[in-house]
């Protein structure tokens, strides 16, 4: 099949599904159905195998509710991929919601939208917040934008502090999450044909996804890490630091061949020693 064909066969089935389901998942909302947090994940994982991405999951998902997953992020593709595999919900800058029809998508999977200037930073904090405590799974980009898909880029403290320092964070668990794009057609991605599916910069939309749709099948490679307690943490920039170690080491792993499987005993994985709040003496002696 040409690479023209296989553009317009991709963009038709896409439509074909998202036209369908969308009507569906606005009366499951309407109607407050259990059902409008899972079936966006149906959708997601059709439309990621619509797109030619065959993905293998490394470790599992926390079970635990609420769980705040955070992962790196190079395209927008990121949210089929990782909507296919969890139920949750994602958090995006506000600008994402007047986005056209990109937004509509985003509203009807319950996103919750952030505007990251300073004097409304309480009321995304809050509107996060209210989210978990309702026991809903959330997918945070700490990056605050989008990568060239080779490096992370250092996650953002500021957008940890809807999870840390607040009355509620002791609830809350946390799982980093890496995402990497590793073959095409069975052959490694070089960094030749990366920015084919790493969205970033001044690149146009458009254009980014017509090339994409064009080419043949990307093996994809999402390592779910050892979940973590946020309340384990004296700072959110520790958190942060952690958080973005932990994701990067995934991907460099992935990007080399070798990813690493999550030991799925421990439900929490505690910060190492050194970012550990001190323990007073008194109560160390035992007193």
């Amino acid at each position: 099949m040409s690479a023209f064909l296989l553009r317009v066969r991709r963009l038709l089935l896409y439509a074909a599904l998202t036209l369908a389901l969308m009507p569906v998942q606005a009366l499951l909302l309407l109607v407050r159905s259990p059902l409008a947090s899972r079936l966006p994940r149906t959708y997601h994982r059709l439309t990621s195998r619509i797109l030619g991405f065959e993905v293998k999951v490394v470790g599992a998902p926390s079970t635990l509710r609420p769980t705040l997953f955070v992962s790196n992020h190079s395209s927008y593709v990121d949210i089929e991929i990782l909507g296919g595999i969890v139920d949750a919900s994602f958090i995006a800058k506000s600008e994402v919601a007047r986005w056209p029809f990109f937004g509509l998508l985003a509203r009807l999977q319950r996103t919750v939208f952030v505007d990251r200037r300073a004097h409304t930073s309480h009321r995304q904090r809050d509107a996060i917040v209210e989210r978990l405590k309702a026991g809903d799974q959330l997918i945070l980009f700490p990056e605050g934008t989008s990568d060239d898909g080779m490096r992370v880029l250092p996650f953002k403290s500021a957008l940890f502090a809807s999870v840390h320092g607040t009355d509620f964070h002791r609830a809350v668990t946390m799982q980093p999450v890496s995402i990497a794009y590793v073959t095409l057609d069975g052959m490694p991605i070089g960094r030749f044909f990366r920015p084919y599916f790493a969205w970033y910069g001044d690149m146009q939309l458009a254009p980014h996804l017509w090339t994409m749709l064009g080419l043949g099948r990307v093996g994809v490679v999402v390592e779910f890490h050892a979940p973590l307690s946020v309340s384990s943490f004296p700072t959110r920039k520790a958190l942060a630091e952690h958080c973005w170690r932990v994701v990067s080491a995934g991907v460099a792993a992935a990007l080399a061949g070798r990813p690493q499987p999550v030991d799925p005993t421990p439900a929490v994985l505690p910060p190492p020693a050194a970012l550990r709040e001190p323990v007073p003496a008194q109560a160390s002696a035992g007193g």
